[in-house]
């Protein structure tokens, strides 16, 4: 008995497989998500493209998906917010962060998901990175030929900044 890749803590039996198995449909939006990060961590490609909306199919890259999931090492999943997608919503929303190592490299994917109902069923309509925002300094930078901020009375080149 393993435990589900999505981080609930819960087995994978009791958790994310019946979802991708089709025993049941996923009950909101957050948990199709889960079970979505379940199917790239066990490279469960088919429910990947079940999984997404009809109107939005078209736009899948299977060999893509297909090597996303099984060329990468998934570490973690964190669900930082939701707006509706619960039991008696049509649409819904999931900020979240996947940790996973692809190509040597160690990466985050910070995505907000939309999620819409058809046919009763939840499925991801769209996906909508969101980016690192940039870095604000609290001071102004100090220039090669300024004060040094130590108050050594040197030009910063000359001391702190050799």
């Amino acid at each position: 008995m393993d435990k589900c890749p999505c981080g609930s803590d819960r087995l994978w039996a009791d958790c994310c497989e019946p979802v991708i198995r089709a025993v049941r449909p996923a009950a909101t939006a957050e948990e199709l998500l889960r079970a979505r990060y379940s199917a790239y961590a066990r490279g469960e490609i088919p429910f990947l493209l079940q999984s997404t909306h009809p109107d939005h199919r078209g736009d899948q890259d299977e060999d893509g998906i297909r090597d996303w999931s099984q060329n990468s090492e998934w570490h973690s999943l964190e669900i930082l917010d939701t707006k509706a997608g619960g039991p008696d919503d049509a649409e819904g929303q999931v900020e979240f962060v996947a940790q996973y190592t692809h190509e040597g490299e160690r990466r985050h994917h910070h995505e907000i998901a939309a999620f819409a109902r058809a046919d009763g069923d939840w499925k991801l309509v769209k996906g909508e990175l969101v980016r690192q925002k940039p870095y604000v300094r609290e001071q102004p930078k100090v220039g090669r030929n300024d004060a040094c901020p130590c108050g050594s009375g040197k030009k910063y080149k000359k001391c702190c900044g050799a």
